[in-house]
């Protein structure tokens, strides 16, 4: 039996939500990001936005300048990823095969539930449908026998609507060598640079190329999986054991910063808030890391492990300090970030001779950042929040 697969991707997400959440923005254009008069960049954004050009990852004064009109509106990440909860348990009515991707997309093998549900095309319209009726938020679907093209299909779907891939040999063939080169999985903005200056632009000038001429531009591998993806071919299965890698937070001052102090106070406060989000969802980090991009824009980062799996925020404000203690201060900090990678779900490791804090210790700072975490969820964001003792006279 053909696998069927559906790529399903939610139509501009974090505006959708704000949009749906505040009727009178509805069919204005939205923004979410950093608001026009500070530095910082555009998240995503309506599609009534984008008609004037303004696009994700583009600076939010930028924005503001091609669509002065646009709502500017400061991304609430607790509210999407609580949405997107729903999205997924719609997801998994049809199919427990579900490979989310991002917060606002995922992969589906629904080659099993033909039977209950009809073929894909079908099932793609069930899943829009109650996605806007219960969430009064549209999606887009591309129904294809494989990932690649199902990803592909997506695309041209949006938005709000459904694309299938043609089945027929030909008519697949002529689908796919019309894209550029740099819908292929793999074709970066490097890659994709090296290969229109050797001529090729559209994905048909890869099928058609000499295979040693593209081995000798690309080397064996890569050449090898573009040439299978300008064919269609692609056996990746759905794999639904999906894991978070990393949470991280970053802050980009308003105007370069040059005093230490400030920059300090900033990334304990992103300690804080990637802490709160770890022990949301359960997990435990090993590694740390900091993120410093300087005035001329030049960006640095720096980790270090943890001794043991942690998730509490004194651990974690230790490492960060320690980290950007270790820089000097050369010139004026425009961004300043923190994360922490290497998850798992359970603090347990093996013991070391040296292991210095007693596990009681940190079983107490943990418990004390759950109990912080209970007050703020009650009472508000940050209603309780740690300060710096108070210098010795």
């Amino acid at each position: 039996m053909e696998r069927c697969i559906l790529h399903i991707d939610m139509d501009a997400f974090f505006a959708a939500v704000e949009q749906r959440d505040h009727p009178e923005w509805r069919g204005l254009p939205v923004v979410v990001g950093a608001p026009p008069d500070r530095r910082g960049v555009v998240s995503t954004c309506s599609y009534e936005a984008r008609k004037f050009g303004v696009r994700s990852a583009m600076p939010s004064r930028e924005a503001y300048r091609r669509c002065p009109g646009a709502i500017f509106a400061r991304p609430h990440m607790a509210r999407y990823e609580a949405v997107s909860r729903q999205v997924f348990a719609i997801l998994t009515r049809f199919t427990p095969l579900v490979e989310p991707i991002s917060i606002d997309e995922a992969f589906m093998d629904v080659t099993g539930a033909r039977r209950l549900f009809g073929n894909g095309r079908e099932i793609a319209d069930m899943l829009r449908s109650a996605i806007r009726q219960e969430l009064t938020l549209t999606a887009s679907v591309g129904v294809a026998h494989n990932k690649f093209l199902a990803k592909l299909a997506s695309e041209q779907a949006k938005p709000d609507g459904v694309f299938v891939v043609p089945s027929e040999r030909g008519a697949l063939l002529e689908f796919i060598g019309s894209l550029e080169v740099g819908a292929l999985w793999g074709v970066g903005k490097v890659t994709g640079e090296t290969l229109r200056r050797a001529g090729f632009r559209s994905v048909a000038d890869i099928r058609r190329c000499d295979p040693a001429a593209l081995d000798r531009l690309l080397g064996v591998s890569l050449s090898a999986r573009l040439r299978a993806l300008s064919l269609g071919q692609d056996e990746r299965p759905v794999e639904t054991g999906f894991e978070e890698k990393s949470v991280s937070k970053e802050h980009t001052f308003a105007e370069d910063c040059s005093e230490y102090a400030t920059v300090r106070d900033t990334l304990k406060d992103l300690v804080d808030e990637v802490g709160r989000r770890l022990r949301e969802r359960g997990h435990y980090a090993t590694v740390g890391r900091v993120k410093l991009r300087w005035s001329d824009f030049k960006t640095i980062t720096r980790q270090a492990p943890f001794p043991a799996p942690a998730c509490d925020d004194f651990t974690f404000r230790e490492l960060a300090m320690r980290l950007l203690a270790a820089e000097r201060m050369v010139k004026p900090v425009r961004l300043i970030g923190f994360g922490v990678s290497g998850l798992c779900d359970a603090r347990q490791q093996q013991p070391s001779l040296f292991d210095t804090a007693p596990e009681d210790g940190i079983e107490r700072r943990e418990r004390l950042c759950r109990a912080v975490d209970s007050i703020n969820a009650k009472i508000g964001h940050r209603a309780v929040k740690r300060v710096a003792p108070a210098p010795k006279r």
